[in-house]
């Protein structure tokens, strides 16, 4: 029989940041958020990245990003749409570039940092990156306004969760409020269970402490709840 859509979820984690066990990501993922160097990585690093994912079957999407290395692209910034929308089709080309020498493709967009959460709430950043990403599906934060910006342009548009990440109102708690991060393995596994059947993906950060132990912790308990682990995009 057929796996239940309603029982299936994608796990996607970071990579290609320079600080993560890329491989050791990519042996439990089932899509990669590659950097695009704006933030982190470099051209050798998302070949390596982009060989292993192709070998794994891992779905590759790109992650765009202000252009800020010295903050890790965690740092707030105005910069201009047009500016913008032509920084992330930069950031979009040179990876599906890459890809594509590997035997593979970038499937989809997702921002990091900064800019995942001035998108959330900003129409004129979102619409810059829409613009900059042709027409790729966008994986985002729930009712964010990238979402809904791509949905009303007919791109497909899927919601993600992070199990790592402390919650509020159903936003994310900022970085450096207590209660932020989630440590615990057992405790970020049983978020994940919690989360799964609201959101198409779940996010382990890969520059998190134990991300790789996390990453295994999530996929097993979300198969024990009896949730087939595969990528949204199929």
């Amino acid at each position: 029989m057929p796996a239940d859509p309603s029982r299936s979820v994608d796990l996607n984690a970071d990579l290609g940041e320079e600080v993560t066990d890329d491989r050791g990501l990519l042996a439990v993922v089932t899509s990669a958020n590659v950097a695009c160097g704006f933030h982190a990585g470099s051209p050798s690093i998302m070949r390596a990245v982009c060989a292993e994912a192709a070998q794994r079957g891992v779905v590759l999407g790109a992650q765009v990003s202000y252009r800020d290395r010295a903050g890790f692209g965690r740092v707030a910034r105005d910069v201009d749409h047009d500016v913008l929308r032509d920084e992330v089709a930069e950031q979009v080309g040179v990876l599906a570039d890459i890809a594509d020498s590997e035997g593979s493709a970038v499937r989809y967009l997702k921002p990091h940092g900064a800019l995942y959460h001035r998108v959330t709430d900003d129409p004129e950043q979102a619409d810059a990156v829409l613009a900059g990403s042709g027409g790729l599906p966008v994986l985002g934060f729930p009712g964010s306004r990238l979402l809904a910006l791509a949905a009303r342009a007919g791109r497909a548009t899927y919601e993600e969760g992070f199990p790592d990440r402390g919650y509020a109102d159903g936003r994310l708690v900022e970085r450096g409020q207590p209660g932020a991060l989630l440590t615990v393995g057992a405790e970020v596994a049983a978020q994940a269970v919690r989360l799964a059947p609201t959101v198409a993906s779940l996010c382990v950060h890969g520059d998190s402490p134990g991300a790789v132990r996390h990453a295994l912790a999530v996929r097993r308990a979300l198969e024990e709840a009896s949730f087939t682990v595969t990528g949204f995009l199929r």
